[in-house]
Order: C-alpha cells, then structure tokens, then sequence
C-alpha cells in the first residue's frame, strides 16, 4: 500500500472537535456530531488536505503592538448589545445592557474557609467580591466573536486582548499568520526581587468553532447561575481568569513575583499550524505550563493526561464497470473499503487505551456503477507515546484483499499523549494543596481530547492542563460555565503562578 507521510504536526483532532463532523449543516450540537460549520467548504478553507500529509508550519512575524484608539473602538463597535449579562465600559462610564441581570457573588461559607489557611481564605473572599468583574470580563470576550476560519475576526479579539493585557503592564507581540488569526504572545517582569526566576507559562486559545452570527441565536445570558454563550467554556473564561489573576498578584505582591508570559493562539481548534512551533519555544524557556482549556467536568478537574490524537485517511481505487451489462469486469473500490474497515476495527485495544475509529466514508458515483472509488476518515486515540509507532505501523501495512484494487495511506498521529508524568503530578500535588488550604478537595483526570498542553508536556515541561472554567457542552448549543466557581479557579491560577 502506498504511504505518505505518516505523522503529521498540525491538524488536531480534538474529541469536542466538531469541525471533523463532515455533515456540515447547523450549528451546534456536538454530542450528536452535527458540526458548526455552514457548509464543508468553510472547512476545507480552514483545514486544507487535512490528515493528507505533513504540513509544515509557516514562520511568523514578530511585532510589537502599538493599538490606537480607533482600532479599540473597532472591536467595540462590532460587539453587540442585546444580552443579559452586566458591562463595564473600560476607560470610560459605564454601559449597561438593557436586560440587566446582577450576578449572585458566591459566598465563602464556613464550611468552605474553615480548614484553610486565613490569608488564602481573603484571597478567595478578594476574587469573589470581584466575580461580577469576572463575568463582565468574560461576556466582553465572547461578544466577539472569533472562529478559526475567519481571520478578520480572531485579529478584532486579539486587539482587544493586546489592550487589556497592556494596561495591566504587560509587553506584547503579534505572531502574524497570513492563513490564520494572529496570535499574541504577553511578556510580564516580576518585582526586582524575583526578576531572575523563569517565567510560568499560561497557553491557551481565543479561536472557537462557531461561525460568524452565533450569538443571534445562542446568545450570551445568565440562566441558574450559569453563563451561557458561544466559547465561554472553550476557553474565553480561561482568558479572563488569566487577566483577572494577573491583577490579583500585582495587588498582593506590589508587581508579580515571578515572570509570567501568555501565549494566546488563534488557529488551536484546527491544529494550532501556525503556533505549534512558538508554543513549544516558549514552553522551552519556562519553569511549568498551565493551560487554561475547561476543567474535566462539573466536578472542576484539572487534567493531568490527555490522550494522543491522530487523523488517517485511507483511499481505495478499484475497476469501474456497469453494474448491469458487465459486472464481472468492475472491482468495487467500496467493497474493499469495507473489508479494510473490518480489519481496521479490530485493531482496537480499549483496555489500554487505543481507539481507532473510521468515522467518515465516501464512494461512488452512481448505483448503476461499480465503485471505482472510496475512501475512509479514520481517528486514532493512544494512551502513551509508545503506541503510536505501532498503530501507525499497523494502519499502514494494510493488504488490498482484491488484487485489482490499491490502497493508499496517509495522515499520521498529531499530537503525541499528555502523561502523567513525574512533573505533571507535582504541579497536581502543588495545586492540590492550594485547594486545601481553603477546603476545596481539587481532583484530577485523564480524558481522551488533545490540546496544546500535548505539545509542552511532550518536551518534558511540566504541565497542568484543565485550569479553565468550570462547566459542559464545549462545542455545543448549551455551552456553559458554572458562575459560583470563578473565584475559586481564579485563586488556584494565582496560586500556581507563585508556586511553579
């Protein structure tokens, strides 16, 4: 069978990706693999020749941001203002929504604060007075809207992003894209103290899967303590927890008490192509990486493995003939195709975490016609790094079972496993015991989606993942985070941005 390239560095395949779902028809409904996308061709815009080859990753440009007012004003003019959830007007008074709804601020109960320590019970007590911030913070983010596939649109929210972080004192730089969103790399110094320490890395992604035009029908609103909006889990609430924790530590230490560098990617939830490589040297500089993506569940999580994700696309040529006057000349390519797939689905290994599934099929032209063509998507999940030469080995040595026909393999694993290694479970250890001290028992998971923390805990820098908000339906029509726990996943960044 003929192979090529087989391991590829972009196109992730994440499992709260709908932009692999192929029938491409309404936004949103994950769960039931309906993708967000209008029509494929909005995906093969985004993601040419995905799982077809190696795509190499394009250079970026570094710039410093000078924003003016008029670019600011750009993006506010572009925000809508129709929604339920409270704004503040940065740098100026303040503008309400017209369909105010005040966000309950959560309390520290004693229960909650008890066990703790007093110094990290007034710091969790300072983020929950400030919750309503928080959400305004949040709401801001989503308002604009951002999909990977619209350049235009992820620059107007890295714009905004640049100004706030600016005036928090961060030093920015653009990493331009010509095929994708800028991404924004912010450079904070500590006090003169701890000038000399390596800085944390924060990672995450303000690209969503939502097309433009989201937000008439899946608006931002408060319902039962909870914030609904497109890409208000997945991860613009991580974003805000960033600015919000940063903030914190100023006001607590007089300036940070260590370097801190965030790194905001435009193009993750399509295979971070143009960021993967800048990513990977930030991560090189720093003592640790935690990623701001969701939390593992209600329950709050965070995850300290992630499985590794591979995209294949295997195609069959057969012999065309008229299924009526000569089917005994034609070789149905989509007979083969079906045999393969059986053979394929047996190379599942559920017990140690190896999944292979062929998700998407095509063939034929017509039903009078013996197939000459097909061709199967295939999505492969590994629990560890050493599985993935033997899948790729195995999907790769298939054996036409009709001699007439031809296989071809290509694609590749992506993005290698996050483990659970020794400095992956330390940091888990240090934010295990930030969540004591104020009686908040943090647990940990493994799940089988990929992120950009696969890539720095792959080079063996310690990383926590899951650091976001709390709350389901990533990808989804009822995306939503949890309002009440914001500040306790706030003081857990500002924790851990210390104790890296």
């Amino acid at each position: 069978m003929t192979v090529k390239k087989r391991f590829v560095d972009g196109d992730v395949l994440d499992g709260h990706d709908a932009l692999f779902a192929l029938q491409l028809q309404y936004a949103v409904n994950q769960q039931k693999r309906i993708a967000v996308r209008q029509n494929f061709q909005d995906v093969v815009d985004v993601e040419p020749s995905l799982g077809c080859g190696r795509v190499g990753h394009r250079g970026s440009a570094f710039s410093h941001v000078r924003l003016n007012q008029c670019a600011l004003e750009s993006v506010r003019l572009n925000q809508r203002e129709d929604y339920t959830v409270p704004r503040r007007n940065y740098g100026g008074a303040a503008t309400p929504a017209p369909r105010e709804e005040s966000v309950p601020i959560k309390k520290t109960t004693e229960s909650a604060i008890a066990p703790g320590h007093p110094a990290w019970a007034d710091r969790l007590r300072y983020f929950s007075e400030r919750q309503n911030h928080l959400v305004e913070t949040i709401r801001d983010l989503v308002e604009i809207e951002s999909p990977s596939d619209n350049k235009p649109a992820v620059d107007r929210i890295a714009i905004f992003l640049a100004a706030r972080f600016q005036a928090l004192g961060g030093r920015t730089q653009v990493h331009r894209s010509s095929h994708f969103g800028d991404s924004l790399q912010i450079d904070f110094a500590a006090h003169s103290g701890a000038a000399n320490r390596k800085p944390t890395l924060l990672l995450g992604h303000y690209d969503t899967v939502y097309p433009l035009g989201t937000l008439a029908n899946m608006p931002c609103k408060i319902e039962n303590g909870r914030f609904r909006g497109p890409g208000v889990l997945d991860m613009k609430s991580g974003i805000a927890l960033m600015l919000h924790a940063i903030e914190a530590l100023q006001a607590w230490h007089g300036g940070l008490p260590r370097p801190v560098t965030v790194f905001l990617v435009s193009d993750e939830e399509v295979g971070s192509r143009s960021s993967r490589k800048i990513t990977e040297a930030l991560a090189g500089q720093s003592a640790g990486v935690l990623v701001l993506e969701p939390a593992a569940g209600l329950r709050g999580a965070v995850k300290t493995a992630r499985k590794g994700v591979g995209e294949y696309t295997l195609r069959v040529k057969g012999v065309a003939a008229h299924a009526g006057l000569d089917p005994g000349k034609g070789h149905s390519a989509i007979l083969e195709l079906a045999r393969q797939i059986a053979v394929i689905a047996k190379l599942n290994n559920l017990k140690q975490g190896l999944s292979v599934n062929p998700g998407v099929i095509h063939g034929g032209t017509r039903t009078n016609v013996i197939a000459a063509d097909a061709s199967a998507h295939i999505d492969v999940r590994i629990k560890s790094a050493k599985q993935a030469s033997g899948i790729d080995r195995k999907l790769c040595s298939l054996k036409p079972f009709d001699k007439h026909c031809t296989l071809e393999m290509t694609g590749g694993i992506n993005r290698l496993p996050m483990e659970r290694t020794a400095g992956v479970a330390a940091l888990y250890k240090k934010a295990q015991e930030i969540g004591r001290l104020v009686g908040w028992k943090l647990e940990e998971a493994a799940v089988g989606g990929g992120s950009d923390g696969n890539f720095t805990a792959g080079m063996g820098i310690p990383t926590l993942d899951g650091m976001g908000g709390v709350g389901e339906g990533a990808h989804a029509v009822h995306e939503f985070i949890v309002i009440s726990e914001l500040p306790r996943r706030a003081l857990l960044l500002a924790g851990m941005i210390e104790s890296v």
